[in-house]
């Protein structure tokens, strides 16, 4: 009897004890930022973190939440990992822009380890990225990224867009054709080639980019970065190893067949001055850059920003014209009274500034990369008076740069006014931060940009888009499909010829 109530006390003891403990963990950790300036944040749990008072399913949305509590730098836990968040214009591009080396450095998860193991230009660091990167955009500026080639690409392949939508003949469709569209543009630099819309490595090219897209954003993947053991119980983390695969099989197919007819003379493409560039330096130091892995991966980078990009954005300006009749209306007046029948070309935008704030403002409100990808600082640093250690993950929070109530005057509406003066002029948004900034700014924009301003116009000058028989442009939904980027959901609209 005696030794049951002494087994008893001493159950209860050491419950005591541990409820005692897990007081002060509470209380250490949380309170103890305040000594070591650490930024503020909410009060976490052992091992889980803050994951309980995040919704992983709109993650950026959780943090903006967030930023309005705590400040605009505060950090979070991500189960045992820490993230400090920056929110706001100000401090976004303080940090992005202004100390661009201390918070320059690629957050590699798991995931985009699994995916890259590295290499390429996106998921690296380092002296590899920064060979890679310098090349990949002296290159693709060499071979006619943002210049006159590229304007000429991009008009054939609206030519193409065109008609594919014509086969309709004003009944609904879906909007698949934009991403092979996209990546047609992206494949002529990659590849020096353009594919039919119906090519089954096309079609293969956007299929896993977009489930690859999803997949990375969904909730499972983002427990898979914390707790990598999970994954062969993580289904999403399976099917994106295994689209990974199967994608990767089809560039080094792509990448066989431009090397069996290579001549270092001759510089059709990417991949071919890639090649040029392993040859010349052959017997340098540099070399050791130059190799098939790099090749593959920044080719895949380059080959998935290219086309999931610009294709949600296009998607998402369309539906805004479906959506908002009246905002499409004023957009293909302008077209018609300044351009009339003729080919537009990227130096009407000028004359184009309701279309070009239209184009603008549909970055802006579609905000298809709410968290950016995640950085890692390089260096122990003070910032905005709090303490960041080296190896720190940082995330620049787009959403609250994008929708700042400081720097729009209705951040929550669609208007195209944001980026018109009085006088009917368009202006640039300090703002205006949809390409990210600093030394990971996007490496593509000036192809983006003139990709979105010639696709969108063509189209807008010979359809009308509306939502399909039977949908009120009340029920066109918004709400955004999350992934690493936020993409329209599939639905379907009408593009109808205009007369």
């Amino acid at each position: 009897m005696l030794e049951d109530i002494f087994q008893s006390l001493t159950s209860v003891s050491l419950f005591g004890a541990f409820i005692a403990l897990f007081v002060f963990h509470l209380l250490y950790s949380n309170l103890n930022f305040q000594e070591k300036r650490d930024p503020p944040g909410p009060i976490r749990v052992p091992v889980l973190g803050n994951l309980l008072q995040i919704d992983l399913n709109r993650l950026d949305q959780s943090l903006f939440d967030l930023s309005k509590k705590y400040g605009s730098v505060f950090q979070v836990y991500f189960g045992p990992q820490k993230v400090v968040v920056l929110a706001g214009y100000r401090t976004v591009k303080q940090a992005m822009v202004n100390h661009a080396d201390e918070f320059g450095n690629r957050e590699i998860t798991p995931l985009f380890y699994d995916l890259n193991q590295g290499h390429g230009v996106l998921f690296s660091n380092g002296d590899s990225w920064k060979e890679m990167r310098r090349f990949a955009l002296t290159t693709l500026r060499d071979i006619g990224m943002g210049r006159k080639m590229s304007e000429e690409t991009i008009i054939a392949e609206s030519g193409y867009l065109k008609k594919e939508f014509e086969q309709f003949e004003g009944e609904a469709f879906d909007t698949l054709a934009i991403n092979y569209a996209s990546a047609n543009v992206i494949s002529a630099l990659l590849f020096g080639k353009r594919f039919e819309y119906n090519d089954q490595i096309l079609q293969n090219i956007v299929q896993i980019d977009r489930e690859n897209i999803h997949l990375t954003g969904s909730a499972s993947v983002m427990i898979y970065n914390l707790y990598p053991w999970l994954g062969p119980f993580c289904q999403n983390w399976k099917d994106l190893m295994k689209n990974n695969e199967n994608g990767v099989a089809d560039l080094r197919m792509l990448i066989a067949d431009l090397k069996e007819t290579f001549d270092p003379k001759v510089c059709r493409c990417f991949v071919d001055a890639f090649l040029i560039r392993k040859q010349y330096l052959k017997d340098d130091v540099r070399n050791s850059h130059y190799h098939d892995d790099n090749l593959l991966h920044t080719v895949d980078n380059l080959l998935t920003a290219g086309t999931d990009t610009t294709a949600v954005t296009l998607t998402w300006c369309l539906l805004y014209m479906a959506k908002f009749l009246h905002i499409q209306d004023r957009v293909q007046e302008e077209l018609s009274r300044v351009i009339g029948s003729r080919q537009i070309r990227t130096e009407d935008r000028k004359d184009l500034p309701y279309t070009d704030a239209v184009i603008h403002e549909s970055q802006r409100f579609a905000n298809i990369a709410p968290t950016a990808l995640p950085h890692r600082t390089t260096k122990d640093l003070t910032f905005q008076g709090y303490v960041i250690k080296e190896g720190t993950t940082v995330v620049p929070l787009l959403t609250s740069v994008l929708y700042d109530e400081s720097e729009w005057e209705s951040p929550y509406t669609f208007n195209p006014f944001h980026f018109l003066n009085k006088e009917g002029k368009f202006i640039r948004r300090d703002a205006f931060m949809a390409f990210n900034g600093g030394r990971r700014a996007c490496l593509g924009e000036s192809l983006a940009r003139m990709e979105l301003f010639l696709f969108f116009t063509s189209l807008l000058q010979h359809f009308r888009f509306t939502p399909p028989p039977g949908v009120s442009v009340d029920e066109v939904d918004l709400d955004p499909l999350v992934g690493l980027t936020l993409a329209p959901k599939p639905q379907q609209f009408c593009a109808v010829r205009r007369l």
